[in-house]
C-alpha cells in the first residue's frame, strides 16, 4: 500500500508539471504573437533585419542630382588649376592637403580620409640645362627650339611651368640627318628602308598619333635611328588651323608654340616594382631591365618649330630619373548593410602643367560629388548600402602609377570585395555630348543614369537621347542605342580591369565629331591647359561639368545602394558575338580552316554563355519580384554579378605584357577586331607560318568564355 501511494503522488506531480509547462508555452506564444508587430520591426529584432532588404531610393537619387551645382564645380576648378601641379612638386603637395581638408571637413566630409605614399620612379628635365632640338651647320648652331610655350594669357605664366620634355627618355646629344618618319610606327620605318633610305645615325621626326609615344623611339632604335623628335601636327589636332589669329586665346585651338608633354612609357605602374607596391621595403629591378621606354634621346616640340627644322639636327636631352614620394589621397564612406563590398570612384590629381582639363576637370567633379554626399552623410539623411572608396591618384601622368600601386598593395582585398570602378579623368573634353567607355555589364547602369539627367542644352532632352544622337550602334537586343566605347589603358581604370578584373567605366563629355576631327582637345598636355581656356572655350557656365557630375554620381549611387547590383551580365553576350563574327568570316576563317583550326568550340561556348546569362537574369527577375527576398539569395546573385568579370582573367595568357590578363580586353597590335590574343597570334602566323599560337589562343578564349558561363550558373 505504501509503494502504491508513492507512485500515485509521482504521477500527480508529473501531470501538474506538464499542465504548468503547457500554460507557460501558450502564454509565450500569445505574447510573441501580439507583442511583436507583424512587420518584424519590434525592439527584440536586430537592427539589420529592418534594413537588410532596403533598395535604392529614387527620391534620394533625385535630391543628390538637384544639389549638384555648376558654380561649385567652377570654383573647384579655379582652385585646382591655379598653379602647375606635376607629380611630387609643391603644387601637387598642396592639392593633397586640399583634398584631405575637404574629405575630413566636419560638415561636408566623408567618414575618413588618408594619404598613402609610394616611392615612384619618375623622370624630370634638368632645370639648369634645358632640352632642345637644334639645327646645326658644320660646327655652328643656326637655330634652336623654344624652351617653353609663348605666354598668351596671365594665368598661363608661372615659375613652376615645366619645360617640354619626353618623360623617361634617356639623356644624350645625338646629331644626324633629319628624316620624316610619319607617326613612328614600325611600318613607317620599314617603308623608309624599302625606299632605300639608310636610317642608321639619323634623327627621325614623327608626329603624334598612330603609335604610342614610347613606341616611336623603340621602333626607330630598331632601325638604327639615333634620336627622335615628336611634334603635334595642326592637321591632327587643330583642324588645320596654324596661325596665331586662329588659335588660343582667340579660339580653342593650340597655338603654334604649343608642345604636348607626356610619359614615354609603354607600360603602366611603377617601372622598378612590377606587381609589387612601390614601398620603401620593396625589391626593385635594375634600370637596365626596364622595358618599354625610349632607348634613344627623344624630345617633343611645337609645330611652329617643326617647320623650321632642316638638314642636320642635334637632339639635346638632359633628363634625370629619380625615385620620389608620390601620394594617393583616399576617402571612405562605410556601407551600412554590406560594408565589405566596395564601389570605387577615382581620378588622378597630377598634371603636366596647370592641367585645368586634364585632370582637374575630373577632380572638380569628384569634389562636388563628395560635397553633396558628405553633406547628406553628416546630416544623417543617408548612408550607402555598400562602402564607397574615393581615390585621388598620384603620378598618373608618368604611367598610371598611383592607381596601379594601390591595386598591387590591396590586390586580394580588392579582388574579393570590389563591385565596380568608376573613372572620371577628363570630365569635359568639350560640351556636345556624353562619351562613356566600359565593360558590357556597365552599359545598363550608365544608360539608366543618363536617362535621368537632362542635357545642358535643353531640359526636354536627356543626356541619354543626346548621346544616342551623336554616337550610336544597332544592338541585336535593344535596337538603336548609344555606343559604349571599350577601355584601353589610357587612364586609371587600367589596373582595375586588366589586372583585377573589376567591372570598370570611364565617363566624360566630349565634342561633336561632325564639327572637328581633333584627336583630343587641342590644349592637351600643354601650358595652355588653364582655367581661362576651360572657362571660355571648353565649358562656359560649367553645365557640362554639372551633367557629368550628375550622371557619374547617379551611377555611383545606383551601384552603392541598389539591392541587386544594376549590372546586366547578358550584355557580355553581344560583345562576344561581335568579336567572334570577325574571326568567323572572310580570309580569317579561310586561313583557320586551311590550317585545321575550328571555331566550333568557341561558337558553342558563346552560345552556352548567352543561354546561362539569360537563365541567370530570369532568376534575378523572380528574386526581385519576391516581397521579402532572402538576404542570402540576394548576396549570392550579387557575388555572381560581381565576379563575372574575374572569370575572363588568365594570368598566363599574355606572359610578355605586364598586368594584362583579361582575355577580352587585353592590348593588341593586330588590326583584326577580334579577341586580342587570337588577333595577334593570327597576324603573326600569316608572317611566320606558325599556327600553334593561334591554337593556343583559341583554347584560352574558349576556356575563358566557358569559365564565365560557369560563374553564372545556379549555385548547387
Amino acid at each position: 500500500m505504501e509503494s502504491m501511494a508513492g507512485c500515485g503522488m509521482s504521477w500527480l506531480k508529473i501531470l501538474g508539471a506538464v499542465i504548468v509547462g503547457a500554460l507557460l508555452l501558450t502564454v509565450g506564444i500569445l505574447l510573441g504573437h501580439f507583442a511583436i508587430p507583424k512587420g518584424g520591426n519590434g525592439q527584440g529584432a536586430p537592427s539589420w533585419v529592418q534594413t537588410v532588404g532596403r533598395d535604392l531610393s529614387e527620391s534620394l537619387l533625385q535630391s543628390f542630382m538637384d544639389q549638384v551645382e555648376s558654380g561649385k564645380i567652377r570654383e573647384n576648378l579655379k582652385s585646382l588649376a591655379s598653379q602647375p601641379h606635376m607629380a611630387t612638386t609643391k603644387g601637387d603637395e598642396e592639392l593633397v592637403k586640399l583634398l584631405l581638408s575637404r574629405w575630413q571637413d566636419p560638415q561636408i566630409g566623408l567618414d575618413s580620409a588618408s594619404e598613402d605614399v609610394y616611392g615612384a620612379f619618375l623622370s624630370f628635365p634638368d632645370p639648369q640645362r634645358p632640352n632642345s632640338v637644334a639645327v646645326v651647320e658644320n660646327s655652328s648652331q643656326i637655330f634652336s627650339t623654344r624652351r617653353s610655350e609663348k605666354n598668351v594669357t596671365a594665368d598661363q605664366a608661372h615659375a613652376d611651368v615645366v619645360q617640354p620634355y619626353a618623360a623617361y627618355a634617356p639623356p644624350g646629344n645625338p646629331r644626324g640627318r633629319l628624316v620624316y618618319a610619319n607617326q613612328g610606327k614600325h611600318s613607317d620605318y620599314q617603308e623608309l628602308v624599302n625606299m632605300g633610305i639608310d636610317l642608321n645615325g639619323t634623327i627621325a621626326i614623327t608626329r603624334y598619333g598612330g603609335a604610342g609615344r614610347a613606341a616611336k623611339a623603340v621602333n626607330g632604335a630598331e632601325f638604327g635611328v639615333a634620336g627622335v623628335v615628336v611634334y603635334t601636327d595642326p592637321a591632327d589636332i587643330n583642324d588645320g588651323r596654324a596661325s596665331d589669329e586662329e588659335t588660343y586665346p582667340n579660339s580653342w585651338y593650340m597655338p603654334p608654340s604649343g608642345v604636348e608633354r607626356g610619359s614615354y612609357n609603354g607600360y603602366f605602374g611603377d617601372l622598378l616594382t612590377p606587381y609589387y607596391p612601390a614601398k620603401e621595403f620593396t625589391y626593385r629591378i635594375k634600370e637596365s631591365e626596364i622595358q618599354g621606354i625610349p632607348p634613344i634621346p627623344t624630345q617633343p616640340i611645337g609645330f611652329e618649330d617643326a617647320q623650321t627644322l632642316i638638314c642636320d639636327v642635334q637632339v639635346n636631352v638632359h633628363n634625370q630619373r629619380v625615385i620620389k614620394n608620390s601620394s594617393n589621397v583616399m576617402g571612405f564612406i562605410r556601407g551600412s548593410e554590406e560594408p565589405d563590398r566596395y564601389v570605387l570612384y577615382g581620378n588622378h590629381r597630377d598634371s603636366w602643367v596647370h592641367g585645368a582639363i586634364d585632370p582637374s576637370s575630373g577632380t572638380a567633379v569628384m569634389l562636388e560629388i563628395t560635397r553633396v554626399l558628405g553633406k547628406m552623410l553628416k546630416e544623417g539623411k543617408w548612408r550607402p548600402r555598400r562602402s564607397i572608396i574615393f581615390g585621388s591618384w598620384g603620378a598618373e601622368e608618368f604611367g598610371l602609377i598611383g592607381s596601379t600601386e594601390y591595386t598591387e598593395e590591396f590586390y586580394s582585398k580588392l579582388r574579393e570585395r570590389s563591385v565596380a570602378y568608376i573613372n572620371v579623368d577628363i570630365s569635359v573634353f568639350a560640351n556636345a555630348t556624353l562619351r562613356a567607355q566600359g565593360t558590357p555589364p556597365a552599359q545598363s547602369v550608365i544608360f539608366a543614369a543618363a536617362k535621368q539627367v537632362q542635357t545642358p542644352a535643353s531640359s526636354s532632352v536627356s543626356v541619354y537621347d543626346n548621346w544616342r544622337n551623336h554616337f550610336n550602334r544597332i544592338s541585336p537586343s535593344y535596337g538603336v542605342i548609344p555606343n559604349l566605347g571599350s577601355l584601353g589603358a589610357g587612364s586609371d581604370y587600367a589596373s582595375f580591369i586588366h589586372y583585377l578584373g573589376i567591372t570598370s567605366m570611364d565617363i566624360a563629355y566630349t565634342y561633336d565629331r561632325n564639327k572637328t576631327s581633333a584627336r583630343i582637345y587641342p590644349a592637351y598636355h600643354t601650358a595652355f591647359d588653364t582655367f581661362d581656356y576651360a572657362d571660355r572655350f571648353i565649358d562656359p557656365g560649367f553645365t557640362s561639368h554639372q551633367a557629368v557630375a550628375r550622371t557619374a554620381g547617379n551611377v555611383l549611387l545606383r551601384l552603392a545602394d541598389s539591392l541587386v547590383l544594376p549590372l546586366n551580365v547578358s550584355d557580355y553576350g553581344e560583345k562576344l558575338e561581335e568579336l567572334y563574327s570577325v574571326a568567323a568570316q572572310g580570309d580569317f576563317l579561310a586561313n583557320l580552316t586551311v590550317n585545321n583550326l575550328s571555331l566550333d568550340p568557341l561558337k558553342a561556348a558563346i552560345g552556352r554563355f548567352k543561354s546561362v546569362a539569360a537563365d541567370f537574369n530570369q532568376r534575378v527577375t523572380k528574386l526581385k519580384e519576391e516581397e521579402s527576398p532572402s538576404p542570402l539569395q540576394i548576396r549570392m546573385v550579387n557575388d555572381q554579378i560581381m565576379l563575372l568579370e574575374r572569370a575572363f582573367l588568365n594570368p598566363q595568357a599574355f606572359p610578355n605584357k605586364y598586368y594584362y590578363s583579361h582575355v577580352i580586353w587585353a592590348s593588341k597590335s593586330s588590326d583584326e577586331a577580334t579577341f586580342p590574343g587570337l588577333a595577334d597570334a593570327y597576324t603573326s602566323a600569316l608572317e611566320t607560318g606558325d599556327w600553334d599560337q593561334v591554337r593556343k589562343h583559341l583554347t584560352i578564349v574558349v576556356q575563358a568564355v566557358e569559365s564565365a558561363a560557369s560563374a553564372l550558373e545556379a549555385v548547387a
